[in-house]
């Protein structure tokens, strides 16, 4: 089995700002802005308000206005928007970094956990803001195991049209794919194929005290090869991600699969 650490959601490049950790623990992750979309910011909700009203409570200042499109992807909450009946969680990926997947021999039975930027708000007088002094960090909001895959030439199936890989100008790229979860975890049936996560420290990947990029992983990492980095990547007081990539698969080990079943059987969203 292979583990895959995929960055998504907001950046310091795309979106400007954290994406939030809810005072409820919910940790929603904000897509980036996409122009050849038909998802805007305004039609995705969580507990009946806007990513709109939301990022914007948070950044008033944010670039990103009311008619904006946005890539809702990994596409992991049903009740995010308006949906068909028929809906499946799914990641899609292109071009060079589709090509590293491909190269690392990602397949069926695999493991997405996708992480991204994320820090503390809170809501005063109804509107959201990030707690002052709370960190900046990277930390794991989500996870897909792989059920299906389906590539260039490829027809996608009828419940894949709301994602955005499956139309607009990325069905058309030879490196397009989509990856559909499975229906529930292999190692525990109780728990869906895909699903976002509620906020525990055991989640967070920074270190403590530290920049976004500098994690705190357990040693047995050490043992494991992952794309992107080197045994040099551990440095003396903690792990220096890569800045480049979306994706960094691991060749996991039981060490780390037993890490990743506890992640996901303890922090689901409930």
């Amino acid at each position: 089995m292979k583990i895959i650490l995929s960055r998504k959601g907001f950046d310091s490049g795309y979106g400007g700002q954290p994406s939030p950790i809810l005072p409820d623990g919910t940790l929603l992750s904000m897509p980036i802005p996409y122009s050849n979309e038909i998802i805007k910011y305004t039609d995705l909700y969580h507990h009946g308000e806007s990513y709109y009203k939301i990022l914007k409570d948070l950044k008033p200042n944010s670039k990103i206005q009311h008619n904006h499109n946005c890539h809702l992807d990994p596409d992991l909450r049903f009740l995010a928007t308006k949906r068909q009946q028929k809906w499946k969680p799914i990641f899609g990926q292109a071009e060079a970094a589709q090509t590293h997947l491909q190269n690392q021999k990602v397949s069926i039975g695999d493991i997405f956990l996708f992480f991204g930027w994320f820090r503390q708000t809170q809501i005063v007088n109804g509107k959201y803001s990030y707690k002052y002094g709370s960190p900046d960090l990277h930390l794991i909001y989500g996870y897909m195991q792989i059920g299906e895959i389906y590539v260039y030439g490829c027809p996608f199936p009828d419940y894949a049209s709301h994602h955005p890989h499956t139309g607009g100008v990325l069905k058309d790229l030879q490196s397009n794919c989509i990856y559909v979860a499975t229906d529930r975890l292999s190692f525990d049936e109780t728990l869906p194929g895909a699903d976002s996560l509620t906020f525990k420290n055991n989640l967070i990947l920074t270190k403590r005290g530290m920049s976004r990029s500098k994690w705190d992983l357990p040693d047995f990492f050490k043992n494991v090869d992952m794309s992107y980095h080197t045994k040099d990547s551990f440095k003396q007081d903690y792990f220096q991600s890569a800045a480049k990539g979306q994706e960094f698969v691991i060749s996991a080990d039981n060490n780390v699969i037993e890490w990743t079943k506890e992640l996901l059987t303890k922090n689901r969203n409930e």
